[in-house]
């Protein structure tokens, strides 16, 4: 079978046979899917079919056989998730963790990602001055205020969870 004559066949026997496997599968995009991987199978074959007798019966099997082992695929996935334990039940942020989040999203953009990166994260000053590509002089200033300002935005117990100790404060401010 000539390259054209493989497009005619194609565009004459795909939605057919599509319809086909739809009804077998009653997923339309499935079949369509498994059709046309079929296709490109009897691509590589073209020359092996004959002008006179269309490969539809060929297509259908290869597509049916896709699909089936589409169905294998999925009912063993199922037949895993049923049998793995859903965990424990996770508990949600704590007020603390929700209000740092809210204060950090009240920092400009700049000062949220030094104090991240820095606290949160744990790089050092030229870590987070190397990731953002500021100069370490400005990470340092950025941090100070973010500070300040998470300071003003949090109750005291929770800006020294952001804010360090002071040991740490002090090799800041030497760095």
């Amino acid at each position: 079978m000539t390259e054209d004559e493989f497009d005619a066949f194609y565009a004459s026997a795909f939605p057919r046979v599509v319809g086909q496997v739809y009804s077998f599968t009653g997923d339309h995009g499935q079949a369509q899917d498994v059709v046309q991987e079929a296709f490109i199978r009897a691509w590589d074959r073209r020359r092996d079919f004959l002008a006179t007798e269309p490969p539809e019966a060929w297509i259908r099997t290869v597509a049916m056989r896709l699909a089936v082992s589409h169905w294998r695929r999925a009912r063993r996935w199922l037949e895993l998730v049923r049998r793995t334990p859903l965990p424990d039940h996770a508990p949600g942020p704590g007020p603390e963790h929700v209000a740092l989040v809210a204060a950090l999203r009240q920092l400009p953009e700049s000062q949220r990602l030094a104090v991240v990166l820095h606290h949160l994260c744990d790089l050092s000053v030229e870590q987070v001055a190397s990731e953002t590509g500021a100069p370490t002089g400005t990470v340092k200033a950025r941090l100070s205020r973010g500070r300040a300002a998470l300071a003003k935005l949090l109750p005291a117990s929770e800006v020294e969870v952001v804010g360090g100790s002071s040991e740490e404060k002090e090799e800041d401010r030497a760095r």
